[in-house]
């Protein structure tokens, strides 16, 4: 059951929870079945420099709104163990008491584990990549540059809402480690907070055609006692396209989203 705060933005957002994008566009590139539909369980296919092409429309395949609503739903306790001062705030946000500052109420960008999770919400992420730099376009109006040319992160950046971005290969998972950010994401909509001393590691596994494994571990110290991981089961959604979404255009939801 959806939460105040999923329900809050579903009305944001203008949720419609449909699957419907640019349809039946056949994408040549996706091995068929004989009855010429897609083969999800075909081997991953392979980037010009041999790596696994990570490229495609892709989904949440399970537990639609679970991670969106709260990304620490499975975890005990202890799991996620907050600093005093997060783990007030959090449970504020989760009774309703900032619901007007959940930045997406705001038409402010989401973090990146809410915008990873955006599919529960029918805004698809589409990844684009080449051997130099992968392109994680997000349907809810945000896009993401992750660096493979071996760059550093950089020592003193410019807070941004979604960091800097490089990543390396560990076989045939990609390790993407990203840094710089404001401190002013909601992690998810119950309110989980994060601060500019975050450090986010993602891992991206494509383990066929159609299905991609992420892992997202969360080490932010200033809230958090310890890094934690929340992983996610990722499927393609073939022969589609992602459309354009833009927050602010006739907005009239923030009026009537109610606090305490």
């Amino acid at each position: 059951m959806r939460t105040a705060m999923a329900v809050t933005l579903a009305t944001v957002l203008g949720v419609s929870f449909a699957d419907a994008q640019w349809l039946n566009y056949p994408d040549p590139t996706i091995p068929r079945l004989p009855d010429g539909t897609p083969n999800l369980s075909a081997p991953a296919p392979r980037a010009t420099d041999g790596r696994p092409d990570l490229s495609g429309v892709w989904v949440l395949d399970k537990t639609p709104f679970r991670y969106l609503t709260n990304l620490a739903a499975d975890f005990a306790p202890d799991d996620v163990a907050m600093q005093p001062w997060a783990a007030t705030l959090t449970k504020e946000r989760a009774d309703g008491a900032h619901a007007d500052e959940l930045p997406p109420s705001r038409c402010l960008p989401p973090g990146i584990t809410i915008l990873n999770n955006s599919s529960a919400a029918s805004f698809p992420m589409k990844i684009v990549q080449n051997p130099r730099l992968l392109l994680v376009l997000y349907e809810l109006a945000q896009f993401r540059q992750v660096f493979l040319d071996g760059r550093p992160l950089p020592v003193d950046p410019n807070p941004t809402w979604l960091g800097y971005s490089v990543g390396r290969w560990q076989g045939d998972t990609l390790v993407v480690e990203t840094a710089g950010f404001n401190g002013k994401s909601w992690l998810d909509l119950r309110g989980h907070p994060s601060t500019d001393a975050l450090r986010l590691t993602e891992r991206f596994h494509r383990i066929d055609v159609g299905h991609l494994e992420l892992a997202m571990t969360i080490d932010d110290p200033k809230a958090y006692v310890k890094p934690w991981t929340v992983n996610l089961a990722m499927r393609l959604s073939p022969d589609t396209d992602i459309l354009e979404y833009v927050c602010n255009e006739n907005e009239k939801d923030r009026a009537h989203i109610l606090t305490k």
